[in-house]
């Protein structure tokens, strides 16, 4: 697939929140999916690492919804978020830990890792191939425990902002996480490389 120019790439500013996360009319995500999905993923980290989620980095976490979720869960989690939105860090930055960056920037951003939970949702599928390779690859050594991996592919029907989706196969996503060392465990969850000898054949998915 074609790349696209640095120009053509996505605007996150305060329209596009507006739109996809606070209008009533528009909006795609539910607190109530996200606190969900905060509590599958804190549970699945905790069984495998046999300790609490002590923290997490968020990568292309926008307004960071899954800090409160995952705070609400543990108070004394540490939350550090990574977004390509400069409004986002302007906004949001210091009150909610939340840096400046994008899935190519990883290697370069001060992170205080490595973190028991790495989450990249709603990501992935709007990226490049090389963007996808290289973040993924980021993420899988920043993290000791599991990630969180939230990508819908060609052969998904699924709701929302479509503008620069790209309709990659299952099995393209698939291949990446295995070349980045990742253990499908299944339900958008991968073991990190660091805790794969871990992960019992049965835990493991197809």
């Amino acid at each position: 697939m074609p790349s696209r120019a640095p120009e053509d790439r996505k605007t996150y500013d305060a329209s596009y929140y507006d739109r996809w996360y606070h209008d009533p009319r528009t909006r795609v995500t539910a607190r109530m999916l996200v606190r969900r999905k905060a509590a599958l993923a804190v549970a699945a980290t905790e069984q495998l690492l046999e300790h609490p989620v002590r923290n997490v980095l968020d990568v292309g976490c926008g307004e960071a919804p899954w800090r409160g979720a995952l705070r609400q869960l543990r108070p004394r989690l540490h939350y550090t978020g990574v977004d390509p939105s400069a409004w986002v860090a302007k906004r949001w930055g210091e009150s909610r830990g939340i840096l400046h960056g994008d899935l190519s920037d990883l290697e370069g951003i001060p992170l205080r890792g490595p973190f028991d939970l790495v989450v990249c949702s709603d990501v992935l599928h709007y990226v490049t191939d090389a963007e996808v390779r290289r973040g993924v690859a980021a993420m899988a050594g920043l993290a000791r425990g599991l990630l969180w991996l939230e990508a819908f592919t060609s052969e998904d029907d699924f709701e929302g902002d479509v503008e620069g989706f790209r309709p990659r196969p299952a099995r393209w996503y698939r291949a990446a996480f295995r070349r980045a060392g990742l253990v499908p465990l299944g339900l958008w969850l991968h073991a990190s490389p660091a805790i794969a000898p871990r992960v019992a054949a049965l835990e493991r998915g197809g």
